[in-house]
C-alpha cells in the first residue's frame, strides 16, 4: 500500500515529540508499506516567524512572508528525515519544489495547480520514506507560496490524489470526529465512518478537525481520508464516498458555531435591485453572509436579516451604515448557530420536526432557520447554544449507535 501521512504542529510540537512520529513512521513502513509523510512546522514556528517579520514592518510583502514561513515546515522535515535515518531507515526530505507542488501566484493563500511527481515516484522506487514539507508549494515565475490556513492537509490530500495512494491519514491531537464537540457533551461519540459532504458540513459548521478546503480537495480527488490522532493507537474516522458507508445513519452530529453575529435591516425599500446591492457590497468586502431572511410587509418596506462571522460585524456594520439602506439596522453578536448534520436526513421526513420539538420542549427561541437535503441550522441566543447542542444529541440518540 501507499500511505501518505500528516503530522500537524501539536504532534511534531518539539524533539521529543518528532521521535515519537518517527516510530510511528517506522511501524507503518515495516509493514510493507510505502509511505509519503507531510509535516506542519513545529507548534509555536509559524507564530514566532510573524512576530520576526512585524518587527521590521507591520505590512511585510506576502512574497517575503511566503519565503519566511515556509521554512519553518522545512526544519521540521529534515529534523524527522534525520530521526529515521538515525533509526536505520533510508529517509528524504523535500520542499515544496522538490516534491513538485506546483501553485498559482497569489502569495500566502495559493491554490495547487498540478504536482510533477517524478522526484516522489524516484524516492519511493528506491525504498526511501519520504518527508515532504507542507503548507508551500512554487509559483510558475519559480517563487516559493504558501498555501494559506490549513495547508499542510491540502498538501497531504493533494500528493494522495496525484500519486493514487491508497490512504491519506492527518493526524493530529484529537482521534477522529464527533457526534458533537465532547467538551460539550460528555457521551459524545467517535464516528467510524462520514462521507464527504457530511464532514464540509462539519467542517463549514466550526469543526476543527479538518479545514474544509482539504476535505473539499478529498472529495474531488476521490481520496480515502483517515483523521486520528497521533498520542495513540486508537482507529480514527474514515471520510470517504457516501456509498462505501454500508448503512448511512440519519443524523451524524450536531455542530456548534458560536462565530457568529446577526444584521438586522428593518423597513428596507422593498424594490428590485436592493438585495444585489446589499450583499455585493459585502462580497466586495470579502465578507461571507451565511443565511438570510427576508420578511415582505405590506406599506412597500421588507425586512431584512443575515448572520456574517462574528469577527467581521465591525466591518458589516461600516458597510452597512455607509449604504444607507434601512431605516433601522440592528446589530447582535450573542447568537450562536446549532446544526443537525446527516446525509440520511434526505430519505427520512421528521427530523426537522424533532429538532423544533426539541428546541420548543427546552424553551429555546429559533430566530433563524436554514436547511439544505443533509442539514437543518438554527441560530439562537448564545447562552443556550450549549444546552441546545445537548439536547439534540440526546433527541436523535446519538450517544447510543455501536
Amino acid at each position: 500500500m501507499l500511505i501518505v501521512q500528516k503530522f500537524g504542529g501539536t504532534s511534531v510540537g518539539d524533539l521529543d515529540r518528532i521521535g515519537n512520529v518517527a516510530k510511528r513512521i517506522a511501524k507503518t513502513k515495516d509493514k510493507g508499506n510505502d509511505i509519503i509523510v507531510v509535516v506542519s512546522a513545529m507548534s509555536g514556528e509559524t507564530n514566532k516567524l510573524i512576530g520576526y517579520a512585524e518587527h521590521f514592518s507591520k505590512t511585510p510583502a506576502s512574497q517575503e512572508m511566503d519565503m519566511l514561513l515556509s521554512s519553518g515546515e522545512r526544519v521540521t522535515s529534515a529534523l524527522l528525515a534525520i530521526a529515521l535515518q538515525d533509526m536505520g531507515y533510508d529517509a528524504i526530505s523535500m520542499s515544496g519544489r522538490k516534491a513538485g507542488i506546483n501553485t498559482d501566484g497569489k502569495h500566502t493563500s495559493a491554490r495547487i495547480s498540478h504536482i510533477k511527481t517524478d522526484n516522489m515516484k524516484k524516492s519511493l522506487n528506491e525504498g526511501k520514506i519520504i518527508i515532504v514539507a507542507g503548507f508551500q508549494g512554487i509559483t510558475e515565475d519559480d517563487n516559493v507560496s504558501t498555501l494559506g490556513r490549513g495547508g499542510s492537509d491540502l498538501s497531504a490530500v493533494a500528493i494522495a490524489g496525484a500519486m493514487g495512494a491508497d490512504l491519506c491519514e492527518i493526524y493530529t491531537d484529537v482521534d477522529g470526529v464527533y457526534t458533537t464537540d465532547p467538551r460539550i457533551e460528555r457521551r459524545a461519540r467517535k464516528i467510524d465512518k462520514i462521507s464527504y459532504d457530511e464532514m464540509l458540513e462539519f467542517a463549514s459548521l466550526g469543526a476543527k478537525v479538518l479545514q474544509n478546503r482539504s476535505v473539499e480537495m478529498a472529495k474531488k480527488l476521490n481520496v480515502n481520508l483517515v483523521t486520528r490522532s497521533s498520542f495513540n493507537e486508537n482507529e480514527g474516522t474514515l471520510i470517504t464516498k457516501e456509498e462505501n458507508i454500508m448503512e448511512e445513519p440519519i443524523v451524524s452530529g450536531i455542530a456548534l458555531d458560536k462565530n457568529q453575529a446577526r444584521v438586522s435591516l428593518r423597513n428596507v425599500k422593498d424594490e428590485p435591485g436592493i438585495a444585489a446591492k446589499i450583499f455585493s457590497k459585502l462580497a466586495e468586502n470579502s465578507i461571507s453572509v451565511d443565511m438570510i431572511i427576508q420578511n415582505v410587509g405590506f406599506d412597500g418596506t421588507a425586512n431584512l436579516g443575515f448572520t456574517v462571522p462574528e469577527n467581521e460585524l465591525e466591518n458589516s456594520k461600516k458597510i452597512m451604515e455607509k449604504l444607507n439602506a434601512a431605516e433601522n439596522l440592528e446589530f447582535d453578536s450573542n447568537i450562536a448557530k446549532v446544526s443537525v448534520v446527516g446525509v440520511g436526513m434526505k430519505n427520512h421526513s421528521g427530523v426537522a420536526g424533532t429538532a423544533f420539538t426539541t428546541m420548543a420542549d427546552n424553551n429555546i427561541n429559533i430566530e433563524m432557520i436554514s436547511t439544505s437535503e443533509i442539514k437543518i441550522s438554527m441560530i439562537v441566543d448564545e447562552k443556550y447554544s450549549e444546552l441546545a447542542v445537548r439536547s439534540l444529541h440526546e433527541a436523535y440518540s446519538l450517544d447510543e449507535r455501536n
